[in-house]
């Protein structure tokens, strides 16, 4: 049975809603998202702001979908990444992860901003997209300790259960990866935090007054990461 085919009403409906989209992106790359407004992009499109309203009924659902489509490609991205690195084994494939995210911050600072700067869980849906990357990150790390010999990380960390973790996001993990263990998870998320700490000061420039080589200290710090995990 093939794929119902949309009708033309539906196509200019998606194709408007992406147009409205990559206006809004342009917009938020020149003044960040105080500078997103549903009637100035209206007004570029040539459209009326009553007609943009059926789109999108408030700033904060465009800034919502915004969310979700970026965590989507930033998600792809990584993967992509991942899988050029794999032949190498998974220690490789966590260090172009976390290269490539590095990458895709600085070079997109304000997308950057738009998804980490906006509280999660206080009323606001988390996209689906948004647990690809440390869901793909528990699976490196599981693999990286499963090729030492380690099935839990370095003596002197924490004991972890799968009850130490959001239900919700164990059951995506170990429907993803059902090798990996709670303490998997755990060092992955440890590791997620300090990528997105280092890559958080660069892209807000609080490393320039310190350091000239940002992506030496970033791979130093991932591969001490790793090492503290006992996965490389």
């Amino acid at each position: 049975m093939g794929i119902p085919r949309k009708s033309r009403r539906e196509r200019l409906r998606a194709h408007t809603t992406s147009q409205i989209k990559a206006t809004a992106l342009d917009h938020l790359a020149g003044g960040g998202s105080g500078a997103l407004s549903l009637r100035a992009i209206a007004r570029e499109m040539g459209m009326t702001a009553g007609a943009i309203y059926s789109y999108f009924d408030t700033r904060e659902a465009l800034i919502t979908a915004l969310i979700a489509d970026l965590h989507t490609a930033l998600a792809d991205l990584l993967e992509a990444a991942c899988r050029g690195a794999a032949q190498e084994g998974p220690a490789a494939a966590v260090f172009a992860l976390g290269h490539a995210y590095r990458d895709w911050g600085i070079s997109h600072p304000r997308h950057f901003h738009l998804i980490h700067g906006h509280p999660a869980g206080e009323g606001q849906p988390v996209p689906e997209a948004a647990h690809r990357a440390p869901a793909l990150l528990t699976g490196l790390v599981a693999a990286c300790l499963r090729l030492r010999g380690a099935p839990e990380p370095a003596a002197g960390t924490h004991p972890y259960g799968w009850d130490d973790f959001e239900p919700g996001f164990v059951a995506r993990v170990r429907a993803a990866h059902p090798e990996a263990s709670p303490a998997a998870l755990a060092g992955a998320l440890r590791l997620w935090a300090r990528m997105q700490g280092l890559v958080s000061l660069e892209v807000y420039g609080h490393l320039g007054a310190q350091t000239r080589q940002p992506s030496k200290l970033f791979h130093a710090e991932m591969r001490q990461s790793l090492l503290a995990l006992g996965a490389c």
